[in-house]
Formats: structure tokens, sequence, C-alpha cells
């Protein structure tokens, strides 16, 4: 090995590194959204919710990149991944908050966040025609058996307060009949459309724009649908001050600040790799459901949050591959 190949493979490494933090600090700041948004009044639909952290999320994405994001939409390279990201920006909160509404936070998450490397993998091969690889596999089957598990197995009690839909939290509400299977297939929405965000970013970054360009061209043209689902549905968030606080804190932290380092993160790394390392976001959330909210994790429940951690650490270390040009 050269003194030059050393060198950019300790470059690469690096930045492999710092783009996995990046992704942890993203995945806490996901995971605390459940139990924050769980002291929201009953009034406030899961919809409204959603529409709320990731339009004002959004608009506040793009005003910090406004010139650059601006840039990256007049490229006519970038414009279509971009239109395609800001679908998945759009359909994503819309399809996640009702899936869970109708069969249960618990199995709704383990839905969308379980299919989401699934659905990247799937993107990755269809445009790209590029495999993932065997530890990559190895660890992305390993992380979502443990999603599976914590969703499905974890939990000995259910909290019955708190809104029906909101994101990373625990527990289950009650879904019957018909809507748990409509509620599958809008948790599977959810995951496709996180999925496909995720890999145009990664198409938009690859040809040359930066993570916070990206994150802001795509955000912002999604809070632009979301907007008047917002205006529409967001009446009960002005009806008493902790609802407008905890949607303040929504649409700073879990969504602006987290979409910062989800961008930075982005630079480096295969999307079907982030959605995976992002698998992180149901752990922090049981944990803290577990420690503020008061409910309890079964043994199973526990095994699980181990098993992710596995899949995850697995992935996390892997060397990272040259990339190839496209």
């Amino acid at each position: 090995m050269t003194e030059r190949t050393a060198r950019s493979s300790s470059t690469r490494s690096s930045s492999a590194e710092a783009a996995t933090i990046a992704l942890v600090v993203a995945s806490v700041l996901w995971g605390t959204t459940g139990t924050a948004a769980s002291f929201m009044g009953d009034s406030v639909s899961p919809i409204a919710i959603g529409a709320s952290t990731m339009a004002l999320g959004g608009l506040l994405l793009f005003a910090v990149s406004a010139k650059a994001a601006l840039a990256a939409l007049r490229d006519r390279a970038s414009r279509g991944w971009l239109l395609l990201g800001a679908v998945g920006v759009f359909v994503y909160p819309l399809a996640f908050y009702s899936g869970m509404s109708l069969a249960g936070v618990a199995i709704g998450n383990v839905v969308a966040l379980g299919s989401g490397p699934v659905f990247a993998a799937a993107l990755e091969w269809l445009f790209e025609r590029q495999r993932l690889s065997r530890r990559g596999a190895i660890s992305t089957a390993i992380a979502v058996v443990g999603v599976l598990l914590l969703g499905l197995f974890g939990h000995a009690a259910v909290r019955t307060g708190g809104p029906s839909g909101v994101h990373g939290a625990t527990g289950e509400a009650a879904g019957s009949g018909g809507s748990v299977g409509l509620g599958l297939l809008l948790g599977l929405a959810a995951g496709l459309a996180y999925a496909l965000y995720t890999y145009s970013s990664t198409r938009v970054i690859r040809a040359g724009h930066s993570g916070r360009a990206t994150m802001g061209a795509t955000f912002g043209l999604g809070a632009i649908g979301l907007v008047p689902v917002l205006l529409v549905t967001g009446g009960p968030l002005l009806g008493a001050p902790s609802n407008l606080a905890i949607a303040a804190y929504l649409a700073v932290g879990p969504m602006f600040v987290a979409y910062l380092f989800f961008g930075f993160g982005l630079g480096s790394l295969r999307s079907s790799t982030v959605t995976t390392i992002t698998l992180l976001e149901p752990v922090v959330a049981t944990i803290l459901a577990v420690a503020v909210v008061g409910e309890r994790l079964t043994i199973t429940g526990w095994a699980a949050i181990l098993i992710i951690l596995v899949g995850v650490s697995v992935l996390a270390t892997a060397r990272p591959a040259r990339k190839t040009p496209h």
C-alpha cells in the first residue's frame, strides 16, 4: 500500500466515523420525539404533529441554506432528485403518523423504521445495480430483527394517554379490523418515503452539493406541500402554550438540528447504511419511554435493544468501501 493510498484510506475512515457520530446524534434527537409529543393535548392529531414538525423544520432548514439550496435547485442534474426527495418528505409524516394511529404505535414504528433499510437497498440496486456487502446485509438483518422484537414483544405495559400516533413512541394504540391492515400499508409507505428522500439526498450530495444545501432544498420543497396540511389540521396546537412549546421543540430539535447532522452523515455513507444506523432511534425512544413516561420493558425488549446495538455496531465499524464513480 502506497503512502497516498494509506492516506486516502485513513481519510475515508475518518469521514465515515464522523458521519456515523452525526447519525447517532440525529437518531438520539429523533428518539425524543415520541416522549415530547406525548405531553401534547389529546385534541392535537398525529397528522398535525407530523405536519408542524416537518413543515416548520423544513422551512428552517431552507432559511439557513437558502443561497446554496437555490443553487442546488437550479442544477439540472440535481433538480429531479430533489423533487423526488421532496415527495418523500411530504409523504413520510402523513403516512407514518396515520399508520401508527391505525395499527398501533409499536407496530407502526416497526414497519416504517424496519422497512427503511430494505427500501434503501432496493433503491440502490434499482438505480445503480449496487448490492449490499455481506457484512452490510448481515448487520442490517440483525438490526431489523431487533426492531421487530422490540416493537412486537418488548413492552410489558401499555401507556394509554397522549396522542396515538407519535413518531418514535412506544406501546400500542389500538386499531381494529381492516384499519390495522391499512395502518401497515401506511407504515410501509412511510418506510419507502424515508428511504426515498435519504437516497435522493445522497445523489444530490454526490453531484457536488453540500449536505446542508441538500437538506434545505429537499425539506424546503417538502414544506411547501405540508404547510397547507398544517393550516387545516393545526388549530388545536394553538389551544395551549404547552402545545406550542412542544411543537417548537419538535421543529427545532428532532427536525432542524437532527437533519443538519443527518445531511452531514449522508455525505460519506450509502443510504442503506444510513437507514440502518438510524435504527438507533427506536432504542432511544424506548429507553425514554421507560425512564420518563413510565412504560415497562420485557426481557425480550431489553434483549432486542442489545441486538439492535450489535447490528448497528457491526455496520458502523466496517472498513468503508472505496466509492465508485457514477
